[in-house]
């Protein structure tokens, strides 16, 4: 049994949703809402309510920028351009891109910018409050998002102001952004669950605390990412090296034993009870 982690308590209401969110597997889940929770529980005195009236605000601006056209992809991916980057001015962030605002989905609403994954979110929530299918796609070092219609489907860019890419333009972005050399693959536009999405948008900040030292952050936000998969050994691995880089050794033995217990390759499994004898020996 996968123990909770962390102690809930901390922000209940955002607790529940990513607990939520964990238990729906790779189903489908409320993104918008979800994404809403990770602002919540890093800030907890936030009030939601604005963000969500605007969530649904979008979603009527984008059923009346589609009523009474024919239904078609086009259609659906112009009223999702016209709603997010027409009318509420949505797009990616270039001038301060490692901003950890842009990785915040309240932040991004307050200000309408954000990383391409963020932007995605929006994309996503606002396509599926119309019924419409939709999903992230994991595009080497660039967040897409995909949009199916009763005619064909798209590959949008949120963060390039929701430009629809077809297979050249797809092949040219991977080049520039990959080498020369590189060749796409169809992999490179299979969708991904939203858990997925939500945590890369949360390994975004992570990254940028680890970098700037932040270990105590990078704590937080690795506890809201064991919330939303609490079944995955390298982030319980990874939560339980950081606890033992700021001495909290109890805490990162009970990470590095529930790492071990998840995972299944042997060299891995063995590597990681040295490192639980380590630090059982300070412990002493």
């Amino acid at each position: 049994m996968i123990p909770a982690y962390p102690p809930a308590g901390r922000v209940p209401e955002a607790e529940r949703k990513l607990r939520e969110a964990a238990q729906a597997g790779d189903a489908d889940f409320a993104i918008g809402e979800t994404a809403l929770a990770l602002s919540l529980a890093a800030r907890p005195a936030l009030d939601l309510s604005p963000y969500r009236a605007h969530l649904s605000e979008i979603a009527t601006s984008v059923a009346a920028e589609a009523q009474g056209k024919q239904d078609t992809i086009a259609t659906r991916v112009m009223a999702l351009h016209d709603a997010l980057v027409e009318r509420s001015g949505y797009r990616g962030d270039r001038d301060t891109y490692d901003d950890l605002r842009n990785a915040d989905l309240a932040h991004v609403i307050d200000r309408r910018r954000g990383l391409p994954v963020s932007l995605a979110v929006l994309w996503i929530d606002a396509a599926r409050a119309q019924g419409w299918a939709a999903w992230g796609l994991s595009f080497p070092s660039h967040f897409l998002v995909r949009v199916d219609g009763p005619d064909g489907r798209a590959i949008v860019d949120p963060f390039n102001f929701g430009q629809a890419l077809d297979t050249k333009a797809l092949r040219g972005l991977l080049k520039r952004l990959q080498g020369p050399d590189a060749e796409l693959q169809a992999y490179h536009y299979a969708s991904v669950p939203d858990r997925t999405v939500l945590l890369r948008l949360q390994n975004n900040i992570k990254l940028r605390l680890m970098k700037g030292e932040d270990f105590r952050g990078a704590l937080a936000v690795l506890e809201r990412m064991l919330m939303l998969s609490p079944g995955d050994p390298a982030l319980w691995h990874e939560t339980g090296l950081v606890h033992g880089g700021l001495d909290n050794l109890r805490a990162a033995v009970m990470c590095l034993e529930q790492a071990a217990t998840l995972i299944e390759a042997p060299q891995a499994r063995s590597r990681i009870a040295m490192e639980i004898q380590a630090l059982k020996s300070r412990l002493n």
